[in-house]
């Protein structure tokens, strides 16, 4: 069946770092011809500007002016994700372990969390689109036709983390990767505002042992069957 032929659905994954959401939803959203969407990527882009602005995360007053001034974009250039913050692109500047736990404590804002899901909204109104984060399923797009929730144990997602900064040339080493993972869990899942946690109605898979391709069908099963149930 071809996505064309359908009414374009919003596919939601959410799911702790390192659990291979980014992997698995690019596959999904190309293969349904869809748009994918990195919300992490966006709380990423944020944050980086309140790093280089040295901006309080308990002011208020200057988060919300920074936020009326911010303007997003996710984009694709040559078969690459980019992310435009303000139309400078932070793509590569985003992907640190610094920037990560930034990031982290960024997404802890209700300030920041009510901007950031108006403009998921706003990327997602028409459909046709595979949104991965932490609160798609639950917060962003809670009548999403496909929630998945996709999770792997924490030592291997460490592993995971691992290799792909050091692939980048950067200096890590697994306990201290290990350490700040765990870290980024437990606030992730303790935040007061939209805590990482699986939707009630999302199908839960556990990629610890599992391939990408594995997974890719399993969810691509699910999007035929609720394709069906709508047609």
């Amino acid at each position: 069946m071809r996505a064309e032929q359908v009414r374009k659905l919003i596919v939601a994954i959410d799911g702790p770092a390192g659990a291979g959401k980014s992997t698995v939803a690019k596959r999904v959203a190309k293969e349904m011809g869809y748009t994918y969407m990195d919300t992490g990527a966006m709380y990423r882009a944020f944050a980086w500007r309140v790093m280089k602005e040295g901006l309080d995360l308990k002011n208020d007053g200057a988060l919300r002016k920074a936020l009326r001034d911010t303007r997003i974009e996710l984009a694709e250039r040559d078969g690459r994700a980019q992310v435009l913050l303000n139309g400078t692109d932070v793509s590569e500047w985003i992907r640190t372990p610094e920037l990560s736990q930034m990031a982290s404590r960024v997404s802890t804002s209700k300030i920041v969390r009510e901007r950031m899901v108006e403009l998921q909204r706003e990327m997602g109104s028409k459909g046709g689109v595979v949104a991965e984060g932490r609160d798609i399923g639950t917060v962003v797009f809670p009548n999403a036709e496909v929630k998945i929730y996709l999770d792997a144990s924490s030592p291997e997602r460490a592993r995971r983390r691992f290799e792909e900064l050091r692939s980048r040339g950067d200096r890590v080493d697994m306990a201290g990767t290990r350490g700040e993972m765990e870290e980024r869990d437990r606030r992730d899942r303790e935040r007061d505002v939209a805590p990482l946690r699986p939707a009630e109605d999302a199908l839960v898979i556990d990629s610890t042992v599992v391939d990408v391709d594995s997974v890719v069908e399993r969810i691509m099963e699910e999007i035929k069957r609720k394709i069906s149930l709508i047609h």
